[in-house]
């Protein structure tokens, strides 16, 4: 059974919900992405295996993406004036840990683990921003809040840099600092809107039905292919650019940070088209577009331009997937539902992107050559394409 949140009623503003709870997402998800810039680096001084490097930058992946499930219920139920503080000050932790005291491979896995905390807030925004915007608003909301992914971009520009200058620890000292100030930030001004709908029963209870909806499997397949792909490209690139391309380090991490700027800026279009014309569409074009271009990249062309194209291409393709895939969640689901149904869509996404950097490391340990991997995603997407274009538009429908 469902009753009202008994949240007192106090005058607030959308957009600056909206604002909030898209810099929270921001900040932990540059903390989440702390350690793929690195991946490079920490193979060298740890001289570490491929695989285990792969290994390194994808665990956080993992554990964020199955975090969102509990993540996303507890939102429904407890809301997330209370959720972004507390995921926020627990992230803190393992970002000091890894900052000050790892200094070996399985401390690294240890601190990766706990780091994937970081990555659960996608699962705290969505219902939170979908129950302050009305129904024809709420993909290129929703696209907006998922501009806070825009925190791998940021700490794939900075990170390398801000250890070259100010030392080892300081990139993990300054977000541990920004994550404590925006806990108190959005303790004292995140407003849960006074007549949500709060979902009964156990979060056990509720995550069971969720994960039996048709509704939820199929949105967390397209998500798997979308944000997934986002995902991996945004923590392997820079590996799979020194490798292949033989760029430095800074260079690589420079490059990766565009691809991730180009998805961010893509996903808030792809809610806008979305809720002007139909999200299937937008997914029809994105994962089309997709398929396309990992077939380019699968050649392994020069870099310039042929393989900047490709790869840009593919970052404006799967971050539009990803508003489309959102603004599909806004129409299909009950506004009670939102927060779990996200969480497991969301877990399915991280997911998606944890297993590509184990396979492209496998691939490339086994061949020598990537080919293979981007041939791999190409099937994916054309998978995915055709899902959507039978299973998926008659559901929409």
């Amino acid at each position: 059974m469902s009753m009202p949140a008994a949240t007192p009623v106090r005058t607030t503003s959308p957009p600056l919900m909206l604002v909030l709870a898209t810099l929270g997402f921001m900040l932990t998800f540059w903390a989440w992405a702390l350690l793929g810039p690195l991946g490079p680096a920490l193979r060298e001084s740890l001289d570490l295996t491929a695989f285990e490097q792969s290994l390194v930058v994808a665990v956080p992946v993992v554990v964020g993406s199955l975090g969102r499930i509990p993540v996303g219920a507890l939102t429904d139920r407890i809301g997330a004036r209370r959720m972004f503080p507390a995921v926020a000050l627990l992230t803190v932790l393992p970002v000091l840990y890894l900052g000050h005291i790892a200094d070996s491979f399985g401390e690294f896995l240890v601190g990766g683990f706990f780091l994937g905390l970081g990555g659960t807030t996608f699962a705290i925004g969505v219902p939170f921003v979908n129950s302050w915007f009305p129904p024809e608003q709420r993909g290129a909301a929703i696209g907006i809040f998922g501009t806070g992914m825009g925190g791998t971009a940021i700490s794939a520009f900075s990170t390398v840099q801000l250890r070259d200058q100010f030392g080892d620890s300081f990139p993990f000292d300054l977000v541990a600092v920004l994550l404590v100030v925006y806990a108190v930030v959005a303790w004292l001004m995140l407003v849960d809107r006074p007549d949500r709908v709060v979902a009964g029963g156990s979060v056990l209870a509720r995550t069971i039905v969720t994960v039996r909806m048709r509704t939820t499997i199929e949105l967390a397949f397209l998500y798997a292919v979308a944000f997934g792909g986002f995902v991996a490209f945004s923590v392997y690139l820079p590996t799979y650019l020194k490798t292949a391309f033989d760029l430095t380090q800074s260079d690589a991490a420079l490059r990766t940070a565009g691809f991730v700027v180009l998805a961010v800026i893509m996903r808030p279009v792809g809610g806008w088209l979305s809720d002007r014309f139909n999200p299937v569409s937008v997914l029809l074009v994105a994962f089309a577009g997709t398929a396309v271009l990992a077939l380019v990249a699968a050649l392994e062309a020069p870099l310039i331009p042929v393989g900047t194209v490709a790869f840009l291409g593919i970052a404006a393709m799967l971050g539009m997937g990803t508003g489309a895939v959102f603004a599909l969640v806004a129409r299909l689901v009950e506004p009670e539902r939102v927060g779990s149904v996200t969480g497991v869509v969301g877990a399915a996404g991280g997911l998606g992107g944890f297993f590509p950097p184990l396979v492209m490391g496998a691939v490339y340990g086994a061949t020598g050559d990537y080919s293979l991997g981007y041939v791999l995603l190409a099937v994916t997407a054309g998978a995915a394409l055709a899902y959507t274009a039978t299973s998926i538009r008659r559901r929409a429908r």
